[in-house]
């Protein structure tokens, strides 16, 4: 049985559109239609109250068994997508035209039926849906052996047969490439700047791997996209900006130059956009970062972009792109005013469907611009959000940053004494979740030290050599993450962070 909270969500989660089609399939059944009743109280309230569900329906007979009728509502609403949706991907148009294959060789109307396999076969072949293809090839021999016990010996059971191997060979190939995705996926959740000597043997052994230092490894367009991604995210552990930039590039080149592929992955093109843009803010080509975010947030009202799942991928690349940006050049103001009110707008509109990887950044981000224009009490609120919501396995880099900023910002509230007992459990966190990297062990020295300091003199040296100790080994981490470097700047110099940051921005580019 379906939970009510599914059903609830099922019903939200529809366009109204898609409401519009259920409806008026509904309408062409006869007899009485108590799940309609039912999706229409569900469809107007906030919340799922069950209570009120059995409150409204009292008199009716129906409510006796309420389960079985929402576990009923539950499927007609699925068949009524997929009547929606039957025409708007491939796998659905094939997957019917399987149907009406089988309905027309059990009547042996062979000609019709060997007519609707050959359409079927090219838009498999065009949207290189290669499952699909054995299906459709096993039909084909079918034919063709009927063929044969008729008389008509025109076509080659061999061939036939070396096109079956050849689909599943790419089919392995495509699987190949999956993996090691997946396998480069869980070391970049795990541990995101590659510091971690677990996770960056798992990226060394995938930049060596033979499908990916190998020439013409890919047996197909998609498998050629998942290589270039590999590639590209492979070549990040080393802080090379140019080589991610170059095969993010080539998996956005092969994907415009192939619409069918694109429209089947539309993920993975996204993907590389925003590897792009990430690449490009990296390099202070603002230019064409902002091209990036652009191109994303176009592809909102694209064909092949409407899925909610796609919207949320768009919605949140694009919108943390914008963020990470403007952090950057110091806009802090422009986010304030305009984006951070989008966004959290956008959040509440999507309903609970904003994943918590993409929460966990925007909080991070947004406390971040907040410590910009030194307002710290809302720097402190969002950077408690992140906190509050550590999850094991989930961008332990973040988490591990997020203690760090969080020092920062009671400091500059003056909150010294919480800051003593903050430093020591922040120690035994990092201790603890073995994120006690130098960069982490030496900011946390240096920020006890400053706790200790009260004359000016001292205290403006003490910072110098806090500097001196981060900048060295550790330039880059205090500058993707956070800006470490040029908070401590901002005290030796006696100037305004933001001021720095923009001075900063400027010589990027």
């Amino acid at each position: 049985m379906k939970t009510s909270a599914e059903l609830f969500r099922l019903i939200k989660s529809l366009s109204k559109s898609e409401k519009r089609y259920f409806k008026l399939i509904s309408s062409l059944q006869s007899g009485e239609k108590n799940y309609i009743k039912l999706f229409d109280v569900i469809d107007k309230q906030e919340e799922y109250d069950e209570e009120e569900i059995k409150t409204i329906f009292k008199k009716e007979t129906f409510i006796k068994h309420l389960p079985s009728e929402k576990n009923h509502l539950y499927g007609l609403i699925l068949k009524g997508l997929r009547g929606f949706h039957a025409d708007k991907s491939a796998a659905s148009i094939i997957q019917e035209q399987l149907r009406n294959i089988e309905l027309l060789y059990d009547k042996a109307l062979y000609v019709e039926c060997a007519k609707i396999v050959r359409k079927a076969k090219k838009i498999a072949y065009d949207y290189e849906k290669f499952y699909f293809l054995l299906d459709l090839i096993d039909w084909e021999k079918s034919l063709t052996e009927e063929e044969i016990l008729r008389g008509d010996f025109k076509k080659d059971l061999n061939l036939l047969i070396k096109e079956e191997e050849e689909c599943t060979e790419k089919l392995r190939n495509i699987a190949e490439y999956q993996k090691l995705y997946s396998k480069l996926n869980y070391a970049f959740r795990k541990g995101a700047d590659y510091r971690n000597k677990e996770e960056r043997k798992i990226v060394d052994e995938i930049a060596k791997h033979p499908l990916i230092i190998g020439k013409r490894t890919a047996m197909s367009t998609k498998a050629a996209t998942a290589c270039y991604s590999i590639k590209a995210l492979c070549a990040k552990r080393d802080g090379n900006t140019k080589l991610p930039l170059e095969n993010f590039s080539k998996v956005v080149t092969i994907m415009e130059n192939n619409p069918f592929i694109m429209q089947e992955l539309p993920k993975r093109y996204i993907k590389a956009l925003n590897g792009m843009m990430i690449e490009y803010t990296a390099m202070g080509d603002w230019d064409n970062c902002s091209k990036y975010i652009k191109k994303m947030k176009d592809l909102r009202d694209r064909k092949g972009f409407s899925n909610m799942d796609v919207q949320l991928k768009l919605f949140i690349f694009s919108s943390n792109g914008e963020l990470v940006r403007n952090l950057y050049l110091g806009n802090y103001k422009s986010s304030i005013n305009k984006l951070i009110p989008e966004i959290l707008e956008r959040v509440e509109e999507f309903g609970g469907k904003v994943n918590k990887e993409a929460n966990l950044l925007f909080n991070y981000n947004i406390s971040a611009t907040y410590f910009g224009v030194g307002d710290m009490k809302m720097a402190l609120k969002y950077i408690n959000y992140v906190l509050n919501s550590a999850e094991t396995g989930l961008r332990e880099d973040i988490f591990s940053f997020a203690r760090l900023i969080n020092l920062i910002i009671h400091y500059e509230l003056g909150n010294y004494d919480l800051l003593n007992y903050t430093i020591k459990s922040t120690k035994r966190y990092i201790t603890k979740n073995q994120r006690n990297y130098n960069f982490e062990n030496t900011f946390l020295a240096g920020i006890k030290k400053l706790n200790k300091v009260n004359d000016p003199d001292e205290l403006r040296k003490t910072f110098i050599k806090f500097k001196k100790d981060i900048v060295g080994p550790y330039k880059e981490i205090g500058r993707d993450y956070f800006g470490f470097i040029t908070w401590i700047d901002s005290k030796i110099q006696q100037r305004p962070y933001v001021e720095l940051v923009k001075e900063q921005s400027r010589q990027l580019v």
